[in-house]
């Protein structure tokens, strides 16, 4: 290297430059064939990666070599050949600058301290991929874990750098760290309460990825996509995506449908309406109707038969409807659902199944359908709530009930029309 450090010396004196400016010049020359150099081993070995060795993983069985092209590993440990380079040529190539070798030396070793940076973080990426496709880990929130990792390992690297550089030691850096604990914690204020969002998520198993979860307060209403250490994104049934800070998971209330999922069944809690006036007892005619009611056979002749034997202990005067026990149109049109519901297959049978009649209001006497469908599928479970509900609609007019609904334009009209059929007691 001295004998090629004179040669060129020697060139451009004899090119007529001053001798006191040559040293200069040839530094010059020298650093320019240095970066050529090390550009030209970063090519090359830019190459070997990207051609020889890529064709030569893709071809193997072997899955894991794939993934260290594909995370740009090697790609990455391309750039310590021209930094090693210019760290074994720099002592000999600035040896007339002394003062410059310990500058030029550091910047080439906080380089080599990022390019180790970013080959970990390419195989963090590699670890995370993986861990992602085990089934033990499919539903954790790893990203936040990964993302925690990768923010100590910056933290780290920019010490090591600012310790190469500055010639002090790494301790001197986290002592100073330590006394900008209040500033460090204001900055990453959102970071820190996202870290204990996500350890706290993933240790009582809040949420998991794919859930389906509804928060109102920022209209979340869909599958979880993605757990980060910042933020939980919900991909929501309008394919819209909503972005929530994961300490809100542990800070505000929300709904996880997971355990529905899980249970296999689906929840219908829906009632129809019956109109207070088309309520009234049953009589023989209505009764022997009732009979011919499949479904009804059975529990009409049973119920009856305990009717007829509390009248006739307690000597009641049947004459009357309104004497003794009787049986109503709106309890049988209710025996008649539930015995609907249970002859159902689309229903489970092992999980709460009722019918229930809920106070009187405006809207006129609820009757309350309380069960579970097999299926959790959106689509099959609208179907089958359609399905039941269109039967149930369609057959209570059989129990001579009427479905109340708001007086809508047509049903005033009729009204005015037939005032002597509204008055006698007909509902609207």
């Amino acid at each position: 290297m001295e004998s090629l450090d004179k040669w060129i010396e020697k060139l451009i004196v004899d090119a007529g430059v001053v001798p006191e400016a040559a040293p200069y010049l040839r530094l010059l020359l020298l650093l320019i064939m240095l970066g050529l150099l090390s550009w030209l081993f970063f090519f090359i070995t830019k190459k070997i990666i990207n051609g020889v060795l890529f064709r030569f993983f893709k071809k193997t069985p072997a899955k894991w070599d794939d993934l260290l092209i594909d995370h740009k590993v090697f790609r990455n440990l391309a750039h310590i050949v021209p930094a090693v380079i210019i760290r074994v040529i720099v002592p000999v190539l600035f040896k007339d600058f002394e003062k410059v070798v310990p500058f030029v030396t550091k910047l080439t070793d906080a380089y080599l301290i990022i390019v180790i940076m970013m080959v970990i973080n390419s195989l963090l990426k590699i670890f995370e991929y993986s861990l992602s496709k085990s089934r033990l880990f499919v539903d954790k929130p790893l990203a936040s874990y990964f993302q925690l990792i990768r923010i100590i390992i910056y933290i780290t690297t920019g010490i090591l750098v600012l310790s190469v550089l500055l010639g002090k030691s790494p301790v001197y850096f986290l002592s100073a760290f330590g006394a900008m604990t209040a500033i460090i914690m204001l900055i990453f204020k959102d970071t820190i309460l996202g870290l204990v969002a996500s350890v706290q998520i993933s240790a009582n198993d809040m949420v998991r990825v794919g859930d389906w979860v509804e928060m109102p307060k920022f209209n979340a209403d869909g599958d979880v996509q993605a757990i980060n250490l910042n933020t939980v994104k919900v991909q929501n049934w309008d394919k819209t995506i909503t972005t929530i800070p994961t300490y809100y998971f542990i800070t505000d209330s929300f709904k996880n449908w997971r355990g529905m999922k899980e249970s296999g069944g689906r929840r219908i809690k829906r009632s129809i309406f019956i109109n207070a006036r088309t309520v009234k007892f049953v009589g023989p005619a209505t009764r022997e109707r009732y009979l011919g009611y499949n479904l009804l056979k059975e529990y009409i002749t049973k119920r009856q038969a305990e009717i007829d034997e509390y009248n006739k202990k307690n000597k009641i005067n049947t004459e009357e409807l309104i004497n003794g026990r009787r049986m109503t149109n709106i309890g049988v049109f209710r025996h008649y659902v539930e015995l609907y519901l249970r002859n159902n297959k689309n229903l489970r049978k092992d999980m709460t199944l009722m019918v229930r009649q809920l106070p009187i209001e405006d809207r006129g006497i609820p009757i309350e359908i309380y069960c579970f469908t097999t299926t959790t599928e959106w689509i099959k479970y609208e179907d089958i709530q359609a399905d039941i509900f269109d039967h149930l609609l369609a057959a209570a007019v059989f129990f001579d009930l009427e479905i109340f609904q708001q007086p809508s334009g047509s049903d005033l009209a009729s009204a005015l029309a037939n005032p002597a059929a509204n008055y006698s007691g007909s509902a609207i």
